[in-house]
């Protein structure tokens, strides 16, 4: 997991783009890099290779960087961004297969809820910055945010509907940032 340093002068040097999609490319980069540049903290999801799904660990280093942001007076802005070519694709479908158990998933979807809380509580605003695709907790976690700002063909979808589930954890946020009929919309047709 990786740190914040309390000081902007003790900053590791990473940044978003080649830097950071070779950062990922090694077997034990951090699942979210942290960069500052005065009081701007860009927090990068960095699991490209899959499409920086919500893996426990992920959502972990998440809410503990997100925890330290909150508590540094020095951090006025969080931006929270994505290596590789997708902002976040849900939760890691893969791992919950891996880890079959009702005790997995209710910690899991404990852990998600935990990390969003702690987006809506930050005391500083919260901004995504999207590019690719957000679907299913990744749509949540935009829509958590205080802003997003989306590269021109970022995609948004909530589609467990087209797995035969519901999505109901994206409903509260979704419906409380688009409106609630078009966030049904959203939750019915993927």
């Amino acid at each position: 997991m990786s740190a914040i340093p309390a000081s902007p002068a003790a900053q590791p040097a990473s940044t978003i783009g080649p830097t950071t999609a070779a950062a990922a490319a090694t077997p034990d980069a951090p699942p979210v890099l942290a960069e500052r540049d005065g009081g701007v903290l860009t927090l990068t999801m960095n699991r490209p290779a899959q499409f920086n799904a919500l893996s426990a660990e992920m959502m972990s280093a998440l809410q503990s960087a997100l925890e330290s942001a909150a508590a540094d007076p020095e951090v006025r802005v969080v931006v929270l961004a994505a290596a590789g070519k997708a902002f976040c694709a849900g939760h890691d479908l893969r791992e919950m297969r891996a880890t079959p158990g009702l005790d997995f998933y209710r910690e899991l979807f404990a852990q998600c809820s935990r990390m969003m809380m702690v987006i809506q509580r930050m005391p500083q605003p919260v901004i995504a910055r999207v590019h690719g695709i957000a679907t299913a907790a990744g749509c949540q976690l935009v829509a958590m945010c205080d802003l997003a700002v989306a590269a021109e063909g970022a995609r948004f979808a909530v589609s467990g509907v087209n797995l035969g589930l519901f999505c109901s954890t994206p409903s509260v946020a979704l419906s409380r940032n688009l409106g609630r009929k078009q966030a049904f919309e959203m939750l019915v047709t993927g």
